[in-house]
């Protein structure tokens, strides 16, 4: 079957499959991440696109397909941020931070990533665990040497490296996954730019002293 075919006209003419592709994806990002993988149906995402079902099957056979598709389409977008930003090598404290801005900078524009990947470690899904877990080692096995490096020059405090990673990981990540209680605690939008920029600069504070004090 042909994918012109399947894909609904709009009023600029038909859509593009990459384009329809591209849509899927982001509107999966949405629904799986406030409903979860059961609570959401492939007839809603395609209607929110504005296509018919056996065109969102076109690209994505399954329902397990588009999941797996939608973490890691989205999973990339963060490896290649913090990849950037760990190329350019400075020394103690500045990289640290350079690293840390880009990781907040990512998740502020995509809240929803957090919500799904909290979803799918809660879950155990093999998905976080184990395809992320491998695309990542790499850079954690980088970071982690990297500071073993500046400890032993004597430019950040000596700590286990590699649950130093993980601390920092977490100080810029659970802030959004937990956006909810947040807002209960502080009563305000933790997602607010004033909140975010607030939330930045108190963790960048605080690891700061951490690392050089």
């Amino acid at each position: 079957m042909r994918e012109d075919s399947l894909v609904a006209p709009t009023s600029r003419g038909t859509i593009t499959a990459e384009g329809t592709r591209d849509q899927i994806l982001a509107v999966s990002l949405r629904r799986f991440a406030a409903d979860g993988f059961r609570g959401t149906s492939l007839n809603d995402i395609a209607d929110e696109v504005g296509i018919r079902r056996p065109s969102l099957l076109y690209h994505f056979p399954s329902k397990e397909e588009l999941y797996r598709a939608t973490i890691l389409s989205a999973l990339a977008g963060w490896i290649e941020p913090l990849r950037d930003a760990a190329t350019v090598v400075t020394q103690g404290w500045d990289q640290i931070e350079r690293v840390l801005r880009s990781a907040f900078r990512f998740f502020e524009e995509r809240p929803e990533l957090v919500r799904l990947a909290r979803r799918e470690a809660i879950d155990g899904g093999p998905i976080l665990t184990d395809e992320l877990g491998t695309a990542i080692r790499p850079l954690f096995a980088q970071a982690t040497r990297w500071l073993e490096g500046e400890m032993d020059a004597g430019r950040l405090r000596r700590y286990d490296a590699a649950q130093l990673v993980i601390t920092s990981y977490g100080a810029v990540l659970s802030y959004f996954s937990d956006a909810a209680l947040v807002t209960t605690l502080l009563g305000t939008d933790p997602l607010a730019p004033s909140a975010l920029e607030t939330r930045r600069d108190h963790v960048l504070d605080v690891l700061e002293a951490a690392y050089t004090a």
